[in-house]
């Protein structure tokens, strides 16, 4: 027996996520991110922290109740400016490398939302979300006496999960900052959104992001413009159906990097990096070779804020980015000439990073299932690393966590199904344990090799736990994430029935007695039709879930488009909609429910939740909702610190009765 501690639910307040490391121009130092939670305030304090990459010393550079994003150097080195909540509102703050305190730059009525440097370092581009006909500085008048007021809405995109109702007179506007006078000179002006995208080393040159169509309900651009300061002038980088963005300028400033997918196969499409070339005006696809996607499809619990790059550009014109590929997150190279390979190892996710320009070592943020992440000096050419934070170190020294199995089978259609098993921490060979069959969301995200608190905790109770990335999944293929469109309900449940006999099959400690299923979001949806279609389950807890896709369409702030997108239907086809609704099938439950939803869920709104609990109330099923107030669809992962502890003991107290 071990003398480490079970993981618990608390240990959301111990653990530290560190992210957002930015090297200097010379690489000998850098900046990052520590969040923590702080329980007596119910909060997330995150501060910028200080290293010295040979030495592997840090030092903490800011304190307080706020929230650090966004660190960044000047070009000289000397200065690190950076987004804090301090003030409640995003303010851009800078303070000198040398010592001192932080000196607030803005004090924008709706905070900054992004800035980069101008290679001068006397203005710091930025953007904000300004009242149309309003200033970057104008104040909102304080009327205590104010009445509500009605919404009128004309747009179907009017609300959005996390948001609210979007106010259709106010957009995101590019304005630049000098330094020495404090004066904010607004740069884009038109009733659209612009995002800041990239900055020309010259300075003379700006790549925005911004959709000009006056009816955006169906339209779902963001074309890059590579546009000149001075005059103006804009030149299309890209212009279709899509999500493209993340450029950045190569050294020269002849290329220009970004990421982005068309919709070929809607929100199922991978993601590419693409390169255009300033002097011959043509775009280059660097991974249309790769079947996997760009960027960092994992979903966890631990990492609070990454911010990774799109893509990194060194001397010589090479590329470095994040690919998913088979539960794994990579850093990848790529040169202009088509050589494509991994740059760093496999069983991880890798998920934030930066490059020396020297192309010589990436400073990775880096984690794995047994490891919640520090901050790593990966060497390029030799492979060779170096741990260079212990901020989790102890944490791990005294925890007693489950490295999990890897499972592979044969799905139904000749998909390989992929995914983990862990056995439960107190594992005595000889003895039966339950197993909880956990499903994520997305559909199209990915379970990885990374930490992730609540799996540890279901196994700190003494359950064996199953993840899999069935169909829909990505990281694997674009024909295997594609899959599940159209299909939802069908060969997905048919991946995770597999992979549930395939380890029965092979693990004689599993009671296949007592067995237990969980999901939220998608992972919900399956949760829901997977109790409506087999009695195999003692207990289901599904979250954030989806019941009824005919009122989807309506409620949800994606509904109308997602529904047509993924089970390929719209309200001129219920007849589609209704079969793929776990409602549809309530009256075949047999497994007692809990239902765990947040009140403010708009991408799933709660609606959803109270139809499936009336319904089975009304049949006499055995069920129970819990409500999380002030919470969004991202309640498990950085909602309120107390709620989030409340549905870990929701969701293992309701399996612990059961099994």
């Amino acid at each position: 027996m071990t003398d480490k501690q079970m993981v618990r639910q608390e240990d959301l307040f111990e653990l530290k996520s560190v992210t957002n490391p930015v090297l200097s121009t010379d690489a000998s130092e850098a900046v990052f991110i520590v969040t923590q939670i702080d329980k007596e305030e119910n909060a997330y304090h995150s501060h910028l922290h200080h290293l010295d990459v040979e030495s592997g010393s840090s030092t903490q550079w800011t304190y307080g109740k706020e929230r650090v994003s966004q660190p960044q150097w000047s070009p000289d080195g000397s200065r690190v400016a950076f987004l804090s909540t301090r003030d409640e509102k995003n303010q851009l703050f800078v303070m000198q490398v040398a010592g001192g305190e932080a000196r607030r730059l803005t004090d924008y009525e709706t905070g900054v939302s992004s800035f980069l440097w101008a290679p001068c370092g006397k203005k710091i581009w930025l953007t904000s979300t300004l009242e149309d006909g309003k200033t970057f500085t104008d104040k909102e008048e304080k009327d205590e006496k104010k009445q509500p007021e009605a919404l009128r809405v004309t747009t179907m995109k009017y609300k959005a999960d996390g948001a609210g109702f979007v106010k259709e007179d106010r957009h995101s506007q590019i304005g630049c900052l000098n330094l020495e006078s404090g004066e904010i000179t607004a740069f884009t002006e038109d009733p659209f959104h612009h995002s800041l995208q990239a900055v020309s080393h010259c300075g003379k040159k700006l790549v925005v992001g911004v959709n000009r169509a006056e009816n955006k309900d169906f339209d779902f651009r963001q074309p890059l413009v590579l546009v000149d300061v001075e005059t103006k002038e804009e030149t299309v980088l890209v212009d279709e159906q899509g999500y493209f963005g993340g450029a950045s300028f190569s050294e020269d400033d002849r290329y220009i990097a970004y990421g982005g997918s068309d919709r070929t196969f809607e929100n199922a499409t991978h993601s590419d990096l693409y390169v255009y070339d300033c002097e011959n005006k043509t775009t280059l696809n660097l991974t249309e070779a790769l079947d996997a996607p760009l960027g960092d499809a994992v979903v966890a619990d631990h990492q609070q804020g990454p911010n990774p790059p799109e893509a990194v550009w060194t001397e010589g014109n090479y590329l470095y980015f994040q690919v998913t590929t088979m539960g794994d997150v990579r850093l990848y190279f790529a040169d202009l000439d088509g050589s494509l390979y991994p740059a760093s190892s496999e069983s991880e996710h890798v998920y934030d990073y930066d490059v020396a320009k020297n192309g010589q070592f990436s400073l990775a943020a880096v984690s794995n299932p047994v490891n919640p992440g520090e901050l790593y000096r990966l060497d390029i050419l030799t492979g060779e690393r170096k741990v260079l934070t212990s901020f989790n170190e102890n944490y791990v020294a005294d925890t007693l966590l489950v490295q999990p199995e890897t499972i592979q089978l044969e799905g139904a259609g000749g998909f390989d199904v992929h995914g983990w098993l862990m056995k439960p921490a107190n594992y005595e060979e000889g003895n039966t344990y339950p197993l909880v069959v956990n499903i994520h969301g997305g559909p199209h995200a990915m379970y990885g090799n990374s930490f992730f608190h609540e799996m540890q905790v279901l196994a700190a109770q003494g359950w064996g736990v199953l993840y899999i990335n069935p169909r829909g999944s990505h990281g694997y293929s674009q024909a295997f994430v594609d899959a599940v469109r159209g299909d939802y309900g069908g060969g997905d449940y048919q991946d995770i029935m597999d992979a549930l006999d395939n380890v029965l099959k092979n693990h004689s400690w599993i009671d296949k007695d007592r067995l237990g299923v969980t999901g939220g979001s998608y992972g919900g949806f399956m949760t829901n039709w997977i109790v409506g279609h087999t009695d195999r389950f003692k207990a289901a807890v599904t979250q954030r879930s989806i019941s009824n896709w005919i009122s989807f369409f309506g409620v949800s702030d994606i509904g109308y488009y997602f529904s047509d997108w993924q089970i390929k239907a719209d309200m001129t086809d219920v007849d589609t909609l209704w079969k793929h609704s776990p409602l549809k099938y309530a009256e075949n439950v047999k497994t007692p429910l809990l239902i765990l939803h947040s009140e403010n869920d708009l991408r799933c709104p709660i609606e959803q939740a109270e139809q499936l609990y009336i319904t089975l109330k009304s049949m006499k099923k055995e069920t129970e909702f819990v409500r999380f107030p002030e919470s969004d669809h991202n309640l498990s992962r950085t909602g309120k610190p107390n709620l989030r502890i409340t549905r870990l003991n929701e969701l293992t107290g309701w399996f612990e009765k059961s099994f």
